[in-house]
């Protein structure tokens, strides 16, 4: 059973979607403790606007999946990998968080992996294009509220 009490690796994130590079960080992430908490931020839906405040880079506008679709995602492709939800990880949803800010002497740690080149140009935002060249997502200028809702998107 996951262990509230033992030093665990969190990751957050939108998983927008969840992709093996995402797998590959939670695999090395879960090698540090044995125990990973995925933290889903809150952003299914959000369209044409800043979902990252600004506070990036990277504007993040493109938001199509809902909780419990990016759930569904995470728990089936780690449990075809052999990681099985409340014993090696645990998904929390948590807030649209924009910024983690810290003092001295936390009592954690930030640690950045390096995922070789193939991972690292593994893309959600390519991943999603080619959902919708496909067919399986709207493209972004023609989602309607109640279209957003078909697709598992926020429509709040």
């Amino acid at each position: 059973m996951f262990d509230w009490k033992k030093p665990t690796v969190q990751m957050l994130g939108r998983w927008q979607p969840w992709h093996e590079g995402h797998r590959e960080l939670f695999k090395r992430a879960h090698a540090i403790t044995g125990q990973v908490c995925i933290q889903i931020r809150d952003v299914g839906g959000v369209m044409g606007t800043d979902a990252g405040a600004g506070r990036t880079d990277t504007v993040q506008t493109d938001n199509p999946f809902n909780l419990e679709t990016v759930k569904q995602n995470i728990t089936g492709d780690l449990f075809m990998h052999g990681f099985i939800e409340d014993e090696d990880y645990v998904i929390m949803l948590v807030p649209n968080i924009v910024d983690i800010s810290y003092g001295r002497g936390v009592g954690y740690s930030f640690t950045e992996h390096d995922l070789g080149e193939r991972l690292h140009n593994v893309s959600a935002t390519k991943i999603r294009a080619e959902m919708r060249e496909r067919g399986e997502l709207a493209p972004v200028d023609d989602l309607s509220v109640d279209h957003v809702a078909e697709l598992g998107g926020a429509t709040d």
